[in-house]
């Protein structure tokens, strides 16, 4: 999942700008990706499009553990099965709870991006972003685990621009040329989020 830029800036590094490169397409047909507008509602649409869809796995992406925490409880409250995963949590629960997922003990996996190295789970049906992701790289590795079976997929993010404004301020002790490519990064997922043609396209586009 690398941009031409980045497959390039890997060849450099390893002195192979001279190899032969096989690529396959980026396009995942199985996955519907859609846009709402996040508001001061975004739980209870999270709790209506789970309860839509009975006994299907799926993953919430959130950026702080904080958030992950009271989602998780916020959705057992209202009767969905869902368990926390994040790096401050003890490598046991981590390890409980991911194994509870993987063999269907719960449906919601409630995570920061912590999760997702090394899960194989063909059947997640949707990955929903409570907060819209840092870049499109990431949001792309994101939400390729939903479908990989070939059924159904369903990526549903979350964007209001104050969560912009909120990643943009993380940068600001940063040094400036970290903060020009974070800006940059920023920027396309924005472009994503707000425009009127087929997000699949942008996808593809910014893909190469």
């Amino acid at each position: 999942t690398a941009t031409p830029k980045v497959q390039l800036d890997i060849q450099k590094t390893l002195g192979m700008t001279d190899a032969t490169t096989y690529r396959s397409s980026f396009n995942r047909q199985n996955l519907y990706y859609e846009v709402r507008p996040k508001t001061d509602n975004i739980e209870k649409d999270i709790i209506k499009f789970i309860k839509a869809n009975p006994g299907k796995s799926g993953i919430i992406y959130c950026l702080s553990r904080k958030k992950v925490e009271d989602l998780a409880e916020t959705l057992r409250l209202n009767d969905i099965s869902a368990l926390p995963y994040h790096a401050g949590l003890d490598g046991a629960i981590r390890s409980e709870n991911q194994d509870k997922f993987l063999m269907e003990d719960v449906n919601v996996i409630v995570a920061t991006i912590a999760f997702g190295m090394g899960i194989d789970k063909p059947d997640v049906r949707y990955v929903i972003h409570y907060d819209i992701p840092k870049s499109l790289e990431g949001y792309y590795q994101e939400t390729g685990r939903a479908g990989r079976d070939g059924g159904e997929g369903h990526c549903l993010a979350f964007y209001s621009d104050k969560d912009l404004d909120k990643l943009r301020k993380f940068m600001q002790g940063k040094p400036v040329a970290e903060q020009e490519i974070g800006n940059q990064l920023l920027f396309e997922t924005q472009t994503y989020a707000e425009t009127v043609v087929c997000r699949r396209k942008i996808l593809l586009h910014y893909f190469g």
